[in-house]
């Protein structure tokens, strides 16, 4: 296979078993979110409020997309919206008591399933795949 399409495959393919593997992780520990809405607490937990186009801006999806997780996340009670004051056309998203409660154990499960995933592989190896994703990452957005 050339190294070109072995790349766009992998990528792939690592992409969607990740989210599939940490959603499943999610769920052995009783935690019903998806990664996606993962990715967006915890986005928050750092840093909040945030409009939804700041989050879209943030995990690289369009607004759209974002507007549904953001839904999804209001029905679970985990977020809610409320209109800047500045400019009413603008909704900041905020953490809710139960999202911060969510915080620890989520963050935990995350961390382990992550040191899971590159357990035996060594730091320099680590280092040198964060390294060529970052250039792969700046490639894409320079086109």
């Amino acid at each position: 296979m050339m190294i070109i399409k072995e790349i766009a495959v992998n990528v792939n393919i690592l992409n969607s078993r990740i989210k599939k593997c940490f959603f499943d992780k999610l769920q052995e520990n009783g935690i019903n979110i998806t990664p996606e809405q993962y990715l967006v607490l915890d986005i928050l937990w750092d840093k909040q409020p945030m409009s939804q186009q700041n989050i879209a801006d943030v995990i690289q999806k369009d607004k759209n997309s974002v507007t549904k997780i953001i839904d999804s996340l209001e029905k679970k009670n985990l977020v809610k919206r409320s209109m800047d004051k500045k400019d009413r056309r603008i909704n900041q998203i905020e953490l809710t008591e139960e999202a911060y409660a969510l915080q620890k154990i989520t963050t935990q499960v995350a961390i382990e399933f992550m040191n899971g995933a590159i357990k035996g592989i060594e730091k320099q190896d680590l280092d040198t795949f964060v390294e060529v994703m970052r250039k792969l990452k700046n490639n894409l957005e320079s086109e």
